[in-house]
């Protein structure tokens, strides 16, 4: 690839961003390597779900083995959440969960969204070393007492709701302070079909206005009752809704959120996206998700909504595009949906946008700031027909995102060939071909180098020499 001709490209915003959670009081985290090969995609953001409660009783275990009940007969009914402790914050360090994932997410070209939900009580201390805890993550999103206006997790029982609005603005002027990099997300609950207000909207009103991100999570069907009983035909611990009923529910709601920030418009999400294969049974699972993907594809205007997070990647329920085996945490069941999600994520209107530039040479440097805006390389390549070995070869340590005919793959530090032939095996050339090889550095490490000048928003990697390519269009011996 000596000779052969290099543009830059820049990696900017889907019409809509995919996002996938990973990991939560349903299930375990799942490395992104098998992500990626599994939906042959990296995703816009991965959401994370921690706790923390660092004044209680047990802290810092995880609530269900510090406060083990046989009595508890709902997944909230702990002292405190029952997810995964944040080991950071006041007195912590970064060594653990979540940052050993966050760096993972990262290293793979990916943003991270962390959802914490928190003890109102804390001093503004322990928020400021949360700020600091996030400063080297790049452009993170952090998800602050999701479902605020709800009345099942523990900072709900604690606290007026009042209150809680009051904290979550205290601890939004904290971050733009001190980890301006992080973009805050306010998940409340909406309005209703003839209502004109959210929910709860005098005790959040401000909070709306001080929130970078707007957000709802909705289900198209879910059983809150898991794992302590199971659905059943007129059950109470479960619902079904129509899909129709919520994407108006969620413009409704965003209408309302601007209203209350003065015509101000501002990035629009659902944080958690999907339908309870407990209810539905795993075909219509499958079926619900692609009516409201079909939905945001064929409305008019759809730009007010900025993307969503299907929950979850492996679920011990059936909220998962996997089940995770009984026998082994380890291993995932793949769902119908999965297929289904992976087509989705696919279609253009769910990819980032690129934009092919100059020509340029080497050495280059490339830029990341994060899955919605980098600048890599762009080669242009020219393949006779569908072929049986196409394969690059590595003599550095870069760390890389590529992307050839459709199919992303990931280049960590010691790999030194990367076999392309699977970008083949769902899209096979029916014969000779112009494709595009794209190449991409988000940090090796995972996190951003803070000493450079601009290290909270951007990191930099310097390409000297590209890789050799192989490509065969038979096998070796005939």
């Amino acid at each position: 690839m000596n000779n052969t001709k290099v543009y830059s490209i820049h990696m900017g915003k889907a019409k809509c961003a995919v996002d996938l959670g990973d990991g939560s009081e349903r299930g375990e985290y799942v490395n992104q390597d098998y992500i990626l090969n599994k939906l042959g995609r990296p995703h816009r953001s991965i959401t994370l779900m921690y706790c923390y409660y660092p004044l209680d009783e047990g802290w810092p275990q995880r609530a269900s083995v510090a406060h083990a009940n046989p009595d508890v007969s709902f997944a909230w009914d702990y002292p405190y959440d029952d997810y995964f402790p944040y080991l950071g914050g006041l007195g912590g360090n970064t060594e653990g969960e979540p940052f050993n994932f966050m760096r993972d997410v990262r290293r793979h070209g990916q943003d991270v969204t962390l959802t914490l939900t928190i003890d109102p009580h804390v001093t503004d201390d322990h928020l400021i070393a949360i700020a600091n805890d996030l400063r080297p993550f790049g452009r993170l999103m952090l998800r602050i007492n999701h479902e605020c206006t709800g009345d099942w997790f523990s900072y709900t029982k604690r606290c007026t709701y009042k209150e809680i609005g009051e904290f979550y603005s205290r601890f939004h002027k904290i971050v733009k302070e001190y980890a301006p990099n992080v973009q805050t997300i306010l998940c409340t609950g909406g309005v209703d079909e003839g209502q004109i207000q959210i929910e709860k909207e005098e005790d959040f009103a401000q909070a709306v206005r001080d929130t970078d991100i707007w957000s709802i999570d909705k289900y198209f069907a879910l059983h809150w009752g898991w794992p302590y009983d199971v659905a059943e035909r007129g059950g109470t611990t479960h619902s079904r809704s129509r899909i129709r009923d919520i994407f108006d529910y969620t413009k409704r709601s965003y209408e309302r959120f601007r209203e209350l920030c003065g015509g101000q418009t501002k990035p629009m999400v659902m944080s958690e996206m999907n339908a309870d294969g407990d209810v539905t049974g795993p075909y219509e699972q499958a079926e619900m998700v692609q009516e409201f993907c079909d939905i945001l594809r064929s409305e008019e205007d759809t730009s007010w909504f900025s993307g969503f997070s299907t929950y979850q990647f492996r679920d011990r329920g059936r909220l998962g595009l996997e089940i995770e085996d009984p026998n082994n945490p380890e291993v995932g069941i793949e769902q119908p949906l999965l297929k289904t999600y992976k087509e989705i994520i696919h279609d253009d209107y769910f990819c980032p946008s690129m934009t092919i530039g100059e020509e340029v040479s080497l050495p280059a440097t490339l830029r990341w700031g994060g899955a919605e805006d980098a600048d890599g390389l762009a080669i242009p390549l020219r393949l006779e027909k569908n072929p049986h070995f196409c394969e690059l070869v590595f003599e550095d340590d870069s760390n890389l995102m590529l992307e050839l005919n459709g199919r992303w793959f990931y280049k960590s530090p010691k790999a030194k060939t990367i076999d392309l032939m699977s970008a083949f095996y769902e899209k096979p050339l029916a014969g000779a071909c112009d494709l595009t090889l794209k190449l991409f550095a988000p940090p090796a490490s995972g996190e951003n180098d803070l000493s450079i000048k601009d290290g909270l928003f951007n990191s930099y990697a310097t390409i000297e020499k590209l890789p050799q390519i192989r490509i065969l269009y038979e096998p070796v011996e005939l």
